[in-house]
């Protein structure tokens, strides 16, 4: 028999790549799903890689420890991606507490139903560059301190340390992928790179002439979240469960990501883009830039797909979403 592995938040983006990444190396792949009333449209990440049906999809909440147990019981998974969290910065100054619970708590929740329902499981958790927030180092690696910013930022430090408690305290296999930003044509579009994605595909179309954007100058380390998914796969595949960071190790501003965009279709940002000051952070994380070193160094990870390259595809997939091809277009 092969190996099994359980995923909790499957029908995002790092869930849905994850769970294709694995299936492709001959996993069983279960995925935690919240029911809800717009269910259907939640695997809309997972029918657009053409693998619904071949995960088995397990109802539950990490918030709800119960059913976390149920669910590692019935998946009996030989690996647990802890992938669920409420993820969106901006929207965790709205809802801290949600943002506490889910992203937080909800961590603490799936470690416990390993530690009782499948203890020998391989455990892998997903923290955040916006845990060093304020940074405090030029470029951040995991002996940085943390500084976070946002409630998004507390609650993930948190899960963090769970992670590492666990691990020390338990003995549970459980390791830390300290993510930078990481995007794709699968991102939700309330994040900036494929809010500006989409609106470049909308504006070359005629369905729109501006979008609405905060800190232009904000600075963020983008990668590929195909890139991401095989770090967090090659982490479980250590003897001994330790703690990384994933980056490229460039940053970008956003200002600079929008001349990226609108430049590929032949447009200039600068007549589209409109400043909202209403949509500036309460505590702004002004630079992310991380260092890798470990991770290429014991895991032998490396980011494959280059920024420029990112931003194409995403551009493209907007563009076919909106019933178009660049290719297909007249000159601007």
């Amino acid at each position: 028999m092969g190996k099994t592995a359980l995923i909790t938040g499957i029908t995002g983006q790092d869930g849905a790549y994850l769970a294709q990444f694995l299936l492709e190396r001959g996993v069983q792949v279960a995925g935690l799903v919240r029911r809800s009333a717009s269910s259907d449209a939640a695997l809309a990440r997972l029918d657009w890689l053409g693998i619904t049906q071949d995960v088995r999809l397990i109802d539950g909440d990490i918030t709800d420890l119960s059913s976390c147990i149920r669910a590692v019981e019935q998946a009996r998974p030989d690996e647990i991606y802890n992938l669920a969290a409420q993820s969106f910065v901006g929207a965790s100054f709205q809802q801290p507490l949600l943002t506490a619970n889910v992203t937080g708590l909800g961590c603490l929740n799936m470690l416990e139903a390993t530690r009782i329902a499948c203890p020998l499981a391989r455990f892998y958790q997903p923290t955040s560059s916006e845990m060093f927030g304020k940074v405090q180092a030029p470029r951040q690696s995991e002996s940085t301190p943390f500084y976070p910013r946002s409630p998004y930022g507390a609650a993930k430090l948190y899960a963090h340390w769970m992670t590492v408690n666990y691990r020390e305290s338990h003995g549970v296999h459980a390791s830390s992928g300290i993510l930078f930003n990481h995007e794709s044509p699968l991102r939700g579009i309330e994040f900036v790179t494929r809010k500006i994605t989409d609106a470049v595909a909308r504006i070359r179309l005629g369905k729109a002439r501006h979008v609405l954007l905060g800190n232009l100058d904000a600075a963020r380390d983008w990668g590929h979240a195909r890139d991401y998914v095989q770090a967090m796969w090659l982490m479980l595949q250590q003897h001994q469960p330790a703690d990384y960071v994933i980056a490229t190790g460039r940053t970008t501003t956003i200002r600079q990501f929008c001349d990226m965009a609108f430049g590929y279709v032949g447009l200039d940002w600068r007549e589209h883009v409109q400043v909202d000051a209403a949509l500036f952070r309460p505590a702004e994380v002004n630079i992310l830039l991380g260092d890798a070193a470990l991770a290429k160094r014991v895991l032998g990870w490396s980011p494959m797909a280059s920024l420029e390259q990112l931003v194409t595809e995403m551009v493209d997939a907007d563009l076919k979403r909106h019933g178009g091809t660049y290719r297909n277009l007249a000159p601007a």
